[in-house]
């Protein structure tokens, strides 16, 4: 096992972070809410709230208007070595977090969908296996992310350049839980 790094924040989307219809939609990172942990399965997560609670991700298949029908996408992943790309690119409106990952991995590095291929574990601090994830796909960038991260709607060229800057795995990365198991920040990511 080779390691990537280790969690630095968990949070959900309590509801989707584009409103709005084609071609007009638009991005609000506000739905993120960070949490201290999380419950990781093959539906999707659920965020710990401050009385302890457990809070539906939109991206989980209980969500009353998940964003996860086809179960491709329960689980995102990404990497503070990314978002260092981003905010290099589009500044400081750019914070750990913003693209809505549930995940955030402190990396160093480019991280690609090759080098995830064969799956990623959460090690407690005690070097205990809490919970796997296939890696599926990367997340690709979208049209409101992109002018959100540009500062607003953008001419086509731009567009075009920014969602070929965001994608292969710039914007994270989405996954399956396999199994069941609580993750907490400080927990170690390792590639299988």
């Amino acid at each position: 096992m080779r390691s990537l790094g280790r969690i630095v924040r968990l949070q959900i989307q309590r509801s989707t972070l584009k409103t709005g219809e084609k071609p007009t939609r638009v991005y609000d990172p506000a739905p993120i809410l960070a949490v201290p942990r999380l419950a990781v399965g093959r539906d999707g997560v659920l965020g710990e709230g401050s009385d302890g609670s457990w809070l539906v991700d939109v991206h989980h298949r209980a969500h009353p208007d998940t964003k996860n029908e086809d179960g491709a996408h329960g689980v995102s992943l990404g990497f503070t070595s990314h978002y260092a790309l981003m905010q290099q690119r589009f500044g400081d409106r750019i914070v750990p977090g913003c693209a809505g990952e549930n995940v955030l991995v402190d990396s160093q590095g480019r991280v690609t969908l090759d080098d995830l291929d064969s799956g990623v574990a959460f090690l407690a601090t005690d070097g205990r296996e809490l919970v796997r994830l296939d890696v599926l796909q990367v997340a690709h960038p979208c049209r409101p992310f992109s002018g959100w991260a540009l500062g607003g709607m953008v001419e086509t060229d731009v567009l075009k350049e920014t969602l070929q800057f965001l994608d292969d795995g710039t914007r994270g990365f989405y996954c399956l839980g396999v199994g069941s198991g609580i993750v907490s920040v400080g927990d170690r990511v390792v590639v299988l």
